[in-house]
Parts: C-alpha cells; sequence; structure tokens
C-alpha cells in the first residue's frame, strides 16, 4: 500500500506513470535481453524514481521502491552510476529545450542530487557515485575505471 500525504496525489501518479513505463521496458526490452545473455545499459531507471520522486518530490524512497517492485519483477540493476556534478555545472550542461523536470528550480535539483547521494550510502553494493567535473572524456573514463575497480568489466 502507497500511503501519501495531502497534496500529493499529483505526485504519485507522476510516480506511477514512470512505474508503469518502467514496467513495460522491463518486460519488453530488458528482461528478453537479460535472458540471452546481453548487457543491457540505461541512462534511467528505478533510482531515478527514487530520487526524483522518492527523494526530491518527497513521497519517500520506500514508498516508489514498492510502487515499482511488481513491475520490475525483482529485477534491479547491477550497478547504478551517478554523475555527481555540482549544480551549476549541471545548469550550464542543461539543452535551451528543457523538458518539465529539467526546469524544476535549483531547490529541486538539490533535492534530486541529495537523494541520489543517500541511494548511494542506503545501496552501496549497487549505486555508486562519479564525479562529473571535467570533459566527458575525463567523465567517462572516470565511469570505466569505476565498474573495471567493481569488477563488471
Amino acid at each position: 500500500m502507497l500511503a501519501l500525504r495531502p497534496g500529493t496525489i499529483g505526485l504519485a501518479a507522476e510516480a506511477q506513470l514512470f512505474a508503469a513505463a518502467r514496467s513495460e521496458l522491463v518486460r519488453e526490452v530488458i528482461a528478453p535481453a537479460l535472458a540471452d545473455g546481453r548487457w543491457v545499459v540505461s541512462d534511467r531507471f528505478i533510482d531515478s524514481s527514487l530520487a526524483y520522486q522518492g527523494a526530491a518530490r518527497g513521497l519517500g524512497i520506500e514508498a516508489v521502491l514498492r510502487l515499482n517492485e511488481i513491475g520490475l519483477d525483482g529485477l534491479l540493476p547491477h550497478r547504478s552510476v551517478v554523475i555527481d556534478v555540482p549544480l551549476e555545472t549541471a545548469a550550464s550542461r542543461r539543452s535551451a529545450d528543457s523538458d518539465r523536470i529539467e526546469a524544476e528550480g535549483a531547490g529541486f535539483h538539490a533535492a534530486v542530487g541529495a537523494g541520489y547521494r543517500l541511494l548511494a550510502e542506503r545501496f552501496p553494493e549497487r549505486v555508486v557515485t562519479v564525479p562529473g567535473t571535467g570533459t566527458p572524456d575525463e567523465v567517462h573514463e572516470r565511469v570505466i575505471e569505476r565498474l573495471e575497480g567493481d569488477g563488471l568489466l
């Protein structure tokens, strides 16, 4: 059961829409690829919802995790790499045609960043942070080094 505070119904609907889309992705793309022995790399998955809707939107990490459990069918990432950048850096990298969530204010994005760092503390076996400052090649190298160090590459 998803327990909600007053004023969170619209936020819960947002979380449910993401959960439904993720469930479809698992069923139609991810599970078949894994069954074929292929790697799956995704730019967003459950930890995004835990950080955005659970932490930053205030629905609670546990509530959003429970909401997603059935659709994930027990499937969690082996590793989520959080590329951690200062707010100013993230804002400078955002495109001019930001979507609704990207267009949220700095306070929201600070809460998202804090949510991701909380996930790294809470689930250290699968959520890791990598400094995101520097050139794309430098960040890429840090991600590869981390994955190699974890024995995943």
